[in-house]
């Protein structure tokens, strides 16, 4: 109920912006913040011969307004009215690209900029495309006339009121947050009164302390958050700086929590790790942040507040999830991985989960939500999360874990054992499903095990026979060769080579999708392990370095 309340207060909000007129323009702009995103110059050179490159997708611009047009998908129209592309048109950023991105933000203006309804009206997208307008308003207003610089500045007024008018009744997350930063930059972007700015920064310090978790993660639970976070908080912070405002407290004090936490999930290979919704990451974008990172590179060994748990010795690293969504409201993109875990050795990454793709199709988004797509143990082929496919709901978690049990331990030789449990399989078939991982000093063994157990003594609704997989989802980088039943190698681009085994019992490997991949989902492959509960309830399995 809270979400179609708050889903219909946003809409009354967008009624009233067209029903109750005005908005007054603002006088003027006095900063552009700096945009620490990645740049392409091909989208900026295809703009200039008539062509939007966006989300895998090409659109001719020919005749018809591409925004009064039939668009390619979803995730194209998303990116297109975000208007986070004008960033690559810093990389060409001629007069005559400059007046191709102008001749489609005043198109914009002109169909959608006064009546806030519609996918261009989402709150996040609104959000993204208030800081988008602002940071690259130089590239927008080159060489542009007075006629079209008045209307920009009413679209950013009208942009602000709404997003004003919203941000309270936004989900929750990242989309609330969002909105916070970017009315914080329009405050000290626009010229305005000290105490609009004030304001805007008091309620952005208190999102942030109530968004970024004690230990520096992100209440989404997704890794991706924390860099996206940043590539927006370090400029906002910049730009007060620069024009003598005083910084947030909040802002400071979640910038410097978010440092440890971003390079808790940093794999071998400079990626992060593929939790509950994260995408793949630019290596360019995660060392322009890293950059600012005033924390001397420490990191710890766990996460407790976001629930990761993080095994390091020599050049292997090993994360695990052992946690669950933190709100009903919070689980939209929360994936059903609890007990998931990713290893990386040397320049590679081995075991992963899939991933969410950053531009497929809603199928495929949900396909990767499932335990299936993550690194762990399903039972009966059934996920220990349920989602929602009501359009009123969204994709909310409607049934999953409630209790996550964790105990990190010491070994006798001194390394670090993470046992966790979880009742996510508990209402539909009665079985917990509890996870064992440690490594040798050395990093150069892995030992698992997974027990599936009965929950509780007087459970009568226990199958009498179901099927339970381990899955082991492989990096495509990775070459998999079967060495016998019981064993499979795992072969790095430069040679380094890992023997996957589960004695006694057979392995199989499988055709798999890679959903995180940069350029789209892409083949991979897998290692099944199969088991038949309660005949056997429990594997063990081991992860060792060859030379």
């Amino acid at each position: 109920m809270k979400t179609l309340y708050r889903r219909a207060r946003i809409r009354v909000a967008g009624l009233r912006m067209v029903l109750i007129p005005g908005v007054s323009a603002p006088d003027g702009l006095v900063a552009a913040p700096t945009d620490l995103h990645a740049v392409d110059p091909f989208v900026a050179e295809e703009l200039l011969n008539g062509r939007i490159v966006l989300a895998g997708r090409v659109y001719e611009l020919d005749g018809v307004s591409v925004f009064a047009d039939e668009l390619p998908n979803l995730a194209f129209a998303e990116s297109l009215y975000s208007f986070e592309w004008l960033r690559h048109v810093r990389a060409h950023r001629t007069n005559e690209c400059c007046a191709k991105a102008r001749q489609l933000v005043a198109e914009w203006m002109a169909l959608h900029g006064r009546r806030a309804r519609g996918l261009a009206w989402e709150p996040d997208i609104a959000a993204r495309r208030l800081i988008a307008l602002l940071s690259h308003s130089p590239v927008v207003l080159n060489d542009a006339e007075s006629g079209f610089y008045r209307r920009f500045m009413k679209t950013l007024g009208f942009h602000v009121r709404y997003l004003g008018m919203i941000a309270r009744f936004a989900p929750d997350g990242e989309t609330r947050l969002r909105i916070h930063i970017a009315l914080a930059v329009a405050s000290i972007c626009m010229s305005g009164k000290q105490s609009w700015v004030s304001r805007q920064a008091r309620r952005l310090s208190r999102e942030m302390e109530r968004q970024v978790l004690p230990d520096g993660g992100h209440v989404s639970r997704n890794p991706r958050v924390l860099l996206d976070l940043l590539l927006d908080l370090l400029p906002l912070r910049h730009s007060y700086i620069n024009l003598g405002h005083t910084v947030p407290s909040g802002l400071v004090s979640a910038i410097d929590r978010i440092f440890p936490a971003l390079r808790f999930f940093r794999h071998q290979d400079g990626d992060l790790g593929l939790f509950n919704g994260a995408t793949s990451t630019l290596a360019n974008e995660l060392a322009a942040v890293l950059r600012y990172d005033d924390t001397a590179g420490l990191t710890t060994r766990e996460l407790p507040d976001m629930a990761y748990q993080r095994l390091v010795a020599g050049d292997t690293t090993v994360l695990i999830d052992t946690g669950r969504a933190l709100s009903v409201e919070l689980s939209s993109t929360a994936h059903a991985g609890c007990l998931s875990f990713e290893m990386s050795a040397g320049r590679y990454r081995f075991i992963v989960n899939s991933g969410s793709p950053e531009n497929g199709s809603v199928e495929l988004k949900e396909l990767a939500r499932s335990t299936a797509a993550q690194s762990t143990v399903t039972l009966a082929d059934t996920s220990s999360c349920r989602f929602s496919r009501s359009a009123f709901l969204g994709p909310i978690m409607v049934q999953g874990a409630r209790e996550v049990m964790v105990n990190r331990t010491t070994g006798p030789n001194k390394n670090d054992i993470v046992s966790a449990k979880h009742d996510g399989y508990v209402a539909d078939f009665g079985y917990l499903h509890e996870r064992e991982v440690d490594m040798n000093e050395a990093g150069t063994r892995i030992r698992g095990r997974d027990i599936v157990s009965v929950a509780g003594k007087n459970n009568k609704h226990i199958p009498e026979s179901l099927l339970a997989v381990a899955r082991f989802h492989v990096h495509p980088l990775i070459e998999l060769s079967q060495l016998n039943d019981e064993t499979v190698v795992l072969t790095a681009p430069d040679g380094t080579r890992w023997h996957f085994s589960v004695p006694g019992r057979a392995l199989a490997i499988t055709d798999d999708i890679f959903m995180a991949n940069v350029s789209g989902p892409r083949r991979s492959q897998q290692i099944e392990v199969a088991f038949d509960v309660p005949e056997v309830r429990e594997i063990r399995w081991f992860l060792d370095r060859k030379a």
